[in-house]
């Protein structure tokens, strides 16, 4: 591991501390020979104070179970019918499952203990057919699970609920993971099954609002797995109630756990709520981020040298956009209120974080900006950009006589020899929103 790895791992540490993360895998990746790799992951989350929930599927080895014994299952992920033979085969297949899960965190020094606290009842009758054994989870025992935590225990829960009378259900580990997930006020849900990651035209989706997560159950449910679906469904109602991130991966991937929570780009799907961009005014305290973000472009000459005072003098001219609180990219916009002028500089995306449409964005906030404060133009000189400023923005090349007579002083002494480009910004601008993923 780099000393960069390291310290971007750190700087997670405080706002994950002593939070709950809900991470639920299926029976599949019970199965996997990932398992181990994957309970210590859960281990380094333990040792950095974040407070693990386990639930568990035996979707894939109720099937098992079905095949060795000739036993027609009526339904593997608790979601149809649940007939008497599958849920004495589905009882059996989670208490296996929750053994070996029990053996793999005690193997990695994590105190488990397994949690009797799902309070289910019957799911009923649906379009007309009775479910029979299939229950939906009408309430968690919090108090129990808040116990465990308090003492450092990682609760382990089964889809496997029980009502007042001491009935015997089976539920949906998707459902029980946002239900408790809910209930504990977690930070997060992760969904952890084999192939568990989005993908769209073979290409992997990283990011999704709630709205976006809707629109792909629309138009492409037929097109999805089940499991799928079912996690996307989940997803979208958990970001609803309040869980600002829910996260699927694939669980039969090493180290696809810690890559995913400790990383701005993530490497599986993440669906989250409507906060997780925003534009806001460079602070002092950003002034060494935006230093170290923007660089290596000016080694490159890309931008042009800027040193901590000359920010400092300009400050309330920069604004950052965050991405779920990392600084991801960054514009200033200089204003010459005498000539109704603004000028778009420093205009900088990280390169985690490139190709996925934020310079543009960037550039119609600082045009919005610009006309919001009464600038009829708006400019922008580049080096090596101008391709990007007139292809994707619109900008028009002209002389330097177009520049307010303070700002011609500087781009002749800078000897950068920038080409100049203007656009005329629309006066009557929407409200200045952050901008949200493609």
């Amino acid at each position: 591991m780099k000393v960069s790895d390291l310290r971007g791992i750190l700087q997670y540490v405080p706002r994950f501390r002593e939070k709950i993360f809900v991470v639920a895998l299926d029976g599949e990746v019970a199965a996997s020979l990932n398992l181990g790799n994957l309970l210590l992951d859960l281990a380094v989350l333990r040792s950095l104070s974040i407070r693990v929930v386990l639930v568990h599927g035996c979707g894939a080895q109720l099937l098992q179970l079905g095949l060795e014994r000739g036993i027609p299952i009526s339904n593997a992920d608790g979601t149809g019918i649940t007939d008497e033979p599958t849920l004495k085969l589905g009882l059996e297949a989670s208490h296996a499952v929750l053994q070996e899960l029990m053996q793999g965190l005690s193997s990695v020094d994590l105190r488990a203990a397994y949690a009797n606290v799902i309070v289910a009842h019957p799911a009923g009758i649906l379009n007309g057919v009775d479910t029979l054994h299939t229950g939906k989870v009408e309430r968690v025992d919090t108090a129990t699970l808040q116990c465990f935590l308090n003492e450092g225990i990682v609760p382990v829960i089964q889809p496997i609920g029980f009502d007042g009378e001491g009935h015997t259900f089976r539920v949906n580990s998707d459902s029980v993971a946002l239900e408790v997930a809910e209930a504990m006020r977690a930070l997060k849900i992760i969904y952890l099954s084999h192939r568990g990651t989005l993908r769209v035209d073979e290409t992997i989706v990283r990011q999704l609002s709630v709205a976006e997560t809707e629109e792909v159950l629309r138009k492409r449910r037929g097109a999805l797995e089940a499991s799928m679906v079912s996690k996307l469904e989940h997803a979208a109602r958990a970001c609803r109630r309040g869980i600002a991130r829910v996260h699927l991966l694939d669980g039969t991937e090493n180290e696809a756990l810690l890559s995913e929570i400790f990383s701005h780009e993530g490497i599986g799907t993440m669906v989250y709520s409507n906060e997780y961009q925003q534009m806001r005014r460079a602070l002092k305290k950003d002034l060494r981020a935006i230093m170290a973000l923007i660089r290596e472009s000016i080694a490159n000459a890309e931008l042009v040298k800027r040193s901590r005072a000359d920010m400092l003098a300009a400050l309330d001219d920069y604004w950052l956009l965050e991405i779920d609180r990392n600084l991801a990219g960054c514009v200033a916009v200089h204003f010459y209120p005498e000539e109704q002028t603004a000028e778009l500089a420093c205009l900088y995306v990280a390169k985690s974080h490139e190709g996925q449409g934020f310079g543009r964005k960037l550039m119609a906030f600082a045009e919005q900006l610009a006309a919001k404060k009464g600038a009829k133009w708006l400019l922008a000189l580049s080096t090596q950009a101008y391709n990007f400023f007139q292809q994707k923005g619109g900008f028009i090349e002209v002389g330097p006589e177009e520049l307010p007579p303070e700002r011609r002083r500087k781009w002749e002494a800078s000897g950068r020899n920038s080409k100049i480009m203007r656009k005329a910004t629309v006066q009557i601008a929407p409200p200045i929103r952050p901008p949200t993923p493609q």
